[in-house]
């Protein structure tokens, strides 16, 4: 390997351990909020990019049907919920939250399939995607916010296959790749450096900013981030956990949505990309212990980097070198870290 070689690796894997950056802070955000291990993350991307990828071949996206029924059963839920604890004046917000708000764009996009301008088919693809994080914790994950993590884990494995295979009707089997957001190229020297790459890494910088501005300067913030360091006290203060468990699904999911559309350009993905895509970026989050956000983000470049180099070396076994990582990152863990029950840890929050 020459040092030109190993440079345009090293820029490869900055650039796709960008959308791990962006991929593994929502499954932060997701877990220091409601203590799930959201495994679905991963889908949320490919869905943003295939649901781009059907627009631009101007076919209807399957994801307008998923909304809707996300929609309708979510607004059944929160309905039954307020009757049950007697609380109609609240079935109006519920309904607008659930069941308006997202489906707006599914009604954009089922109107206009296939008339849309290339420019406004990528912030109709997000506005689609982003709602499918907040209505499947409404629906499956909220009634369980206070069960074991186990069972939790449990529930994001069983609705990460339920995904997949929606993914499968919706799509097909065939994989898509989007129309690239722009074909400039700089070049300096031998390394060839593609506007398409910068705009992953500065997506990835200037989002990662945001959310320290949004968790260190403002109040909706302030209230996650007391959420989950003890949300039994942010109950008494009188933050909702409901509430913040949606901003933080709604949050992640954005990432997630604006991940896709970054890397459909630059691979092929199919219906079932999105678990190996959240795989990779959640062990970039257990390198961060799954609570520090730069250490998330190290841990995620760290990822990306090492694929790149691994594919060179062998692209038949990057996935394995990829995920051996796991496994040393999991004992240094256990062994820095003293024993600790879960039901001592709820005590003590």
């Amino acid at each position: 390997m020459t040092p030109d070689i190993g440079l345009i690796l090293g820029i490869d894997g900055i650039a796709t351990g960008s959308i791990y950056i962006l991929v593994g802070l929502g499954l932060v955000l997701i877990f220091s909020v409601t203590r799930v291990v959201f495994v679905p993350f991963g889908d949320i991307v490919a869905f943003s990019a295939l649901t781009l990828a059907s627009m631009q071949l101007g076919r209807m996206p399957g994801t307008i049907y998923l909304i809707v029924t996300l929609a309708v059963v979510a607004c059944l839920v929160e309905t039954g919920q307020h009757l049950w604890r007697r609380q109609p004046q609240r079935i109006a917000r519920g309904l607008f939250g659930y069941g308006v708000l997202p489906l707006i764009p599914a009604a954009v996009a089922f109107l206009t399939a296939g008339h849309l301008p290339v420019w406004a088919q990528i912030p109709l693809a997000i506005a689609l995607v982003v709602p499918i994080g907040p209505l499947i914790e409404r629906i499956a994950l909220r009634p369980l916010a206070d069960a074991s993590i186990l069972l939790l884990l449990v529930v994001s494995v069983a609705l990460t296959f339920g995904l997949s295979g929606l993914g499968l009707l919706f799509f097909g089997p065939e994989g898509f790749r989007t129309r690239p957001l722009t074909d400039e190229i700089f070049r300096f020297g031998p390394v060839v450096l593609s506007t398409q790459t910068i705009l992953m890494v500065a997506t990835a910088g200037i989002f990662s900013l945001l959310l320290f501005l949004f968790f260190e300067q403002t109040l909706i913030g302030k209230a996650l981030r007391a959420t989950s360091v003890n949300r039994i006290g942010a109950r008494i203060v009188g933050i909702r956990p409901g509430n913040a468990a949606a901003l933080a699904f709604l949050l992640a999911s954005l990432l997630g949505a604006v991940s896709g559309i970054l890397i459909g350009p630059t691979t092929t993905l199919y219906y079932d990309s999105g678990f190996i895509i959240g795989l990779k970026a959640f062990v970039g989050a257990i390198i961060g212990g799954l609570t520090s956000y730069p250490g998330t983000a190290l841990g995620a470049l760290l990822i990306g980097v090492l694929e790149s180099f691994a594919s060179f070396w062998d692209s038949s076994l990057k996935e394995v070198v990829v995920f051996s990582v796991l496994i040393p990152v999991l004992l240094w863990r256990s062994l820095s870290l003293g024993r600790v029950d879960e039901e001592d840890h709820e005590v003590e929050e």
